[in-house]
């Protein structure tokens, strides 16, 4: 299919069992995204990676087993390429200071992400 971009696969690592169900709806519905596995906790998370082999990795930073900034760390010592985007509802620079220098290309807060969703969705019909 020459000429087709490439979907981007995207693995999801959450504690939240309703909130990663929103973010796979939200992410399936994009045409160049797809989610390819969810994991609730670090260790999992991990696991995953190595079988499914993502393109993308949305980490939350408090989960069971193996904390998101471990995780982070390890995935990218072991998977260098992977995008990982740590989303967290924790708004302490500390550990948004950890999961960077653990390695990960993006930290984003949960509520931010509504409402940045709301505002791309509203600027949708602004006459440029």
């Amino acid at each position: 299919m020459q000429g087709s971009p490439a979907v981007i696969r995207v693995l999801l690592a959450d504690d939240d069992t309703s909130f990663v169900e929103f973010l796979r709806r939200l992410i399936d519905q994009q045409p160049e995204l797809t989610v390819v596995g969810t994991a609730h906790d670090g260790l999992a998370a991990i696991e995953l990676a190595e079988n499914v082999m993502p393109d993308a990795v949305v980490m939350d930073l408090h989960m069971p087993l193996l904390d998101g900034v471990s995780a982070v760390a390890r995935l990218r010592r072991d998977v260098p390429h992977l995008c990982l985007i740590a989303l967290t509802g924790d708004g302490d620079p500390e550990l948004h200071r950890a999961v960077s220098e653990a390695g990960a290309d993006a930290v984003l807060l949960k509520g931010d992400l509504l409402q940045n969703l709301v505002e791309r969705l509203s600027a949708i019909r602004t006459p440029a």
